[in-house]
C-alpha cells in the first residue's frame, strides 16, 4: 500500500468542518462533497467508535459496491480514522480472499486542527497503487467541495 495526504484550510469552525463531512446533522453534506468520487456516494452506519460502516454508490448497472470498513476511532472535533477490511461488490459484502487482501487493513484518518476559526483538515489515506492516480486526481477536487460546503 502507498501512502497519500491531503490538506485543506476551511474557513469555518471545526466543529462545523467535521459535522459536515461526516454528514452528521445532514447526511447529504457527506454525499455532496463525495460525489466526486461517485454521484452516488452515500454511507449506511456508524460513526461511533467500533461500528461497521459501509462506504458505498451505485455503478451504471445500478448495482451497490463500495467499501465495508470500521470507525477505527472517533475522537469529535479531532480524529477519525476508519479501517477498512472488506468490499462491497455487486450488494454482496466481501471481507476475504485475494482481491479483498490488497486493501485489507487500510486506513482512511482524518485530523481536525483549528486555529481562529480557521480548520485545517488532514487526510491519511493508504491506497492501492492501481487508485493512485484516481485519487491525486479526486481528492483535492473533493476537499474543495467541502470547503465549499462549509464555507456556505
Amino acid at each position: 500500500m502507498k501512502k497519500l495526504q491531503f490538506n485543506v484550510k476551511i474557513n469555518a469552525p471545526v466543529n462545523k468542518v467535521y459535522d459536515s463531512m461526516l454528514g452528521i446533522s445532514n447526511k447529504s453534506t457527506y454525499e455532496q462533497w463525495t460525489a466526486l468520487f461517485n454521484p452516488t456516494s452515500t454511507y449506511e452506519g456508524s460513526w461511533i467508535k467500533g461500528s461497521k460502516m459501509l462506504f458505498v454508490g451505485t455503478d451504471e448497472k445500478g448495482e451497490k459496491g463500495g467499501m465495508v470498513s470500521e470507525i477505527f476511532e472517533n475522537i469529535p472535533n479531532q480524529l477519525i480514522s476508519i479501517r477498512h477490511y472488506g468490499l462491497v461488490k455487486v450488494n454482496v459484502e466481501i471481507t476475504e480472499g485475494p482481491e479483498v487482501e490488497k486493501w485489507a487493513n487500510g486506513f482512511e484518518n482524518y485530523t481536525f486542527i483549528e486555529n481562529n476559526g480557521t480548520t485545517k483538515v488532514t487526510v491519511d489515506l493508504d491506497i492501492t497503487e492501481d487508485f493512485l492516480d484516481y485519487m491525486n486526481e479526486t481528492y483535492p477536487k473533493a476537499l474543495d467541495k467541502l470547503k465549499e460546503i462549509c464555507e456556505v
